[in-house]
C-alpha cells in the first residue's frame, strides 16, 4: 500500500525530529566533556604554577635566611675585631706605661741598654757601628773586633723608653732595637703567645664577652708584659736597610 505524501511528510519530519534530538545530546556530552577536561587543565596548571610560586618564594626564603646569616655573621666578626683592635691597643698602652717607668731604675736601664745594644750588635755583625756599651762580651761571642761610637749628633727623643738604634758604619743599615718594636712585633703577630691570652679562641672558650678577659687571663697577660720587663734582651729587634 502506497504512502500518501501527508505520510511521507510525517515520517520525514519524525526522523528529522530524531536526527535533531541525537545531535543536540551529542553536542551538550561533547560541551561537558569538553568542561571537565578544560576543568582538570585549569586545576593542573593552577596547581603547577602554585607549586613553581611555593617553590620560589621557598629559595628565596633560603637566600634571605642565608644572607641574613652572612650579615651577623660579619657583624659579630666586625665587633670582635674592633674588640679586639680596642683590647690590644690597650694592653699595647699599658705595657708602653709600664715599661716606660721601668727605665727610672737607672742600674737597671744600664743592664737594660747593655742587652739592647748587645742584641743589635750581633744583628749587623759590621766592623763599624754607632753607638756603644759593653764591647767585651760581643767580641767573646762573635771573635771580631768593632769600632763602636756614639752618636754626638743626633739623638732621639725623650719621650722614648728604652730606645737604641744602631746603624753601620756608612748608615746604611739599621737596627731598631726598642721597646715599641717588640710590642710592635707583637701588635702584628698573631702567632704571639700575646694572642692565646686575648684571642678569639680563648674568649669563646671562657664565655665572655669579647674584649673582656677574665681573671685568669689578665694574670697570664701580666706575667707575660713582667717577662718583657725582665728579659728585654730577649725580644725582637727591626733591622732596615738603606739603598
Amino acid at each position: 500500500m502506497a504512502l500518501s505524501n501527508a505520510d511521507v511528510q510525517k515520517q520525514v519530519k519524525h526522523t528529522m525530529a530524531f536526527i535533531e534530538q541525537e545531535a543536540n545530546e551529542e553536542a551538550e556530552e561533547i560541551d561537558v566533556k569538553a568542561e571537565e577536561e578544560f576543568n582538570i587543565e585549569k586545576v593542573c596548571l593552577v596547581q603547577t604554577q602554585r607549586l613553581k610560586t611555593v617553590e620560589y618564594y621557598e629559595k628565596k626564603e633560603k637566600q634571605i635566611e642565608q644572607q641574613k646569616k652572612i650579615l651577623v655573621s660579619n657583624l659579630i666578626n666586625q665587633s670582635s675585631e674592633q674588640e679586639m683592635d680596642d683590647l690590644t691597643t690597650d694592653l699595647l698602652n699599658e705595657a708602653k706605661h709600664r715599661l716606660s717607668k721601668s727605665v727610672k731604675d737607672a742600674t737597671r736601664y744600664q743592664v737594660l741598654l747593655d742587652g739592647m745594644v748587645l742584641q743589635g750588635l750581633y744583628q749587623l755583625l759590621e766592623p763599624g757601628m754607632i753607638p756603644a756599651v759593653q764591647i767585651r762580651m760581643y767580641k767573646i761571642a762573635t771573635e771580631r773586633d768593632v769600632d763602636v761610637q756614639i752618636d754626638q749628633e743626633a739623638y732621639l727623643p725623650e719621650e722614648i723608653a728604652g730606645e737604641v738604634e744602631i746603624y753601620n758604619g756608612d748608615r746604611k743599615i739599621k737596627v731598631s732595637n726598642t721597646f715599641k718594636s717588640w710590642l710592635d712585633l707583637i701588635a702584628h703577630d698573631e702567632n704571639c703567645p700575646f694572642y692565646e691570652v686575648i684571642g678569639v679562641n680563648a674568649i669563646k672558650d671562657e664565655k665572655i664577652i669579647p674584649g673582656c678577659l677574665s681573671r685568669h687571663r689578665k694574670r697570664e697577660l701580666n706575667l707575660q708584659m713582667t717577662e718583657l720587663q725582665k728579659a728585654p734582651w730577649g725580644g725582637s729587634t727591626t733591622c732596615e736597610r738603606g739603598a
